[in-house]
């Protein structure tokens, strides 16, 4: 067999609604964006989407909204891909990272002990689609102790009176906890349309709405669509309507909007989500079975009533077995036509970050979980022969590793 790691998803109907949008005239920014921005809204319980042309960018124009300036501070989970850093870093802030927990996501408490008065907003990471404890990262939040410390700069922050809760749901469209969808439990969540995310617009994402009440949402998405534009007034395809020609720029915003084009792929996949979304929980639970006997298989967050994952990832963690033979294992599988990858090695272990002044021995449970962690495909085009297939050669090699074979 040949096992890729992730392919998109790519059916008639993506086909279809793409060559629709190519066969309008119009690619760049239309219609197409903002029928995916009012469906995600919908799906998601959302008071507002704006798509963007990566998470890393949306993130971004998030914090520059925000006010955060050098010197402020944004706390992020030291596990994560570096982007939710670099968000920090481009909008001129600096990221305070924290260790994980057992669960994978950021450990509250470790959050709660680096907070101080410079602290602008947190990022929490629902790593491989498991979400965040939420609840506990809220309450710490909104708590008078914590509100107390805030210190707010700008008209944003004045407005919202503490930290921005701002969730990196870069992998976990479709989460759920409590019942409720990520954006719904957040002030703000990005979502990520990479390529090989659960919905993909090849590149793109989408910043997704939850503010308080005394938030104008309207005059909010308003902004961010036209910051997202250079921070002009009219959209092009506003603009190039007969006679509508006349536009302003009113700030120095971004380039960063996503072109029609790309919004037809995502719109396609969002338009049959549950669908595929059950199909990556069948893969999910099928490694879950298949791997449950085996002692040194940790396996990642179930669904367990409360904490719905939106399978994006199967991060097994295995122990005993040390980083070199996870690297040899990764090796064998390849060798055996299975595609795995890791997710992630931890941001202070990384060229960039060392240079800056962190330390990866002072986040031990990320570095821990990097060196025993290997990630299986999930995606719905894998069948379950194929999965039965990468279990049964995982489980081989593992122990010819481990016997010294």
């Amino acid at each position: 067999m040949n096992i890729s790691f992730s392919p998109p998803y790519i059916d008639d109907d993506v086909i279809a609604l793409v060559n629709e949008s190519l066969r309008s005239g119009w690619i760049t920014s239309g219609p197409k964006v903002a029928a995916l921005e009012k469906e995600l809204t919908e799906r998601l319980g959302a008071e507002a989407a704006v798509c963007v042309n990566s998470w890393t960018s949306g993130a971004t124009l998030v914090l520059r909204w925000l006010g955060v300036k050098q010197g402020d501070e944004v706390i992020v989970p030291a596990y994560t891909y570096c982007a939710t850093a670099m968000a920090v870093m481009d909008a001129g802030a600096t990221p305070v990272m924290v260790d994980i927990n057992d669960g994978l996501t950021m450990d509250v408490q470790k959050m709660k002990e680096a907070l101080t008065s410079r602290t602008k907003a947190v990022i929490p990471v629902d790593l491989a689609g498991v979400p965040c404890q939420y609840d506990k990262i809220r309450e710490a939040l909104e708590s008078e102790e914590v509100k107390s410390l805030f210190k707010a700069e700008s008209d944003v922050q004045k407005q919202l009176g503490r930290i921005l809760l701002l969730s990196d749901s870069a992998h976990s469209i479709g989460a759920r906890l409590n019942g409720k969808e990520i954006a719904q439990l957040v002030d703000i969540c990005v979502l990520s349309f990479h390529a090989v995310k659960n919905i993909t617009s090849a590149e793109g994402g989408a910043i997704c709405f939850n503010l308080p009440e005394q938030f104008d949402i309207r005059q909010t998405y308003r902004w961010f669509k036209m910051m997202s534009l250079n921070g002009q007034t009219k959209d092009a395809f506003t603009k190039n309507q007969a006679g509508a020609w006349r536009y302003d720029i009113v700030a120095h915003g971004m380039k960063i909007n996503m072109p029609d084009v790309n919004a037809a792929i995502a719109l396609a996949q969002l338009r049959k989500y549950d669908y595929l979304l059950a199909e990556r929980q069948r893969v999910y639970e099928l490694y879950c079975r298949l791997l449950a006997p085996y002692h040194w298989a940790i396996l990642p967050p179930k669904n367990d009533g409360v904490s719905s994952p939106a399978y994006h990832l199967f991060p097994l963690r295995i122990n005993p077995v040390s980083e070199a033979q996870r690297d040899e294992l990764i090796q064998r599988l390849a060798q055996k036509g299975i595609a795995t990858n890791v997710h992630y090695i931890p941001m202070p272990a990384l060229t960039l970050f060392r240079q800056m002044g962190y330390n990866q021995n002072d986040y031990p449970k990320s570095m821990d979980t990097f060196a025993r962690e290997i990630t299986l495909p999930v995606y719905p085009q894998l069948t379950d022969l194929q999965v039965e297939y990468i279990v049964r050669n995982l489980v081989e090699q593992y122990y010819e590793i481990r016997n010294g074979e």
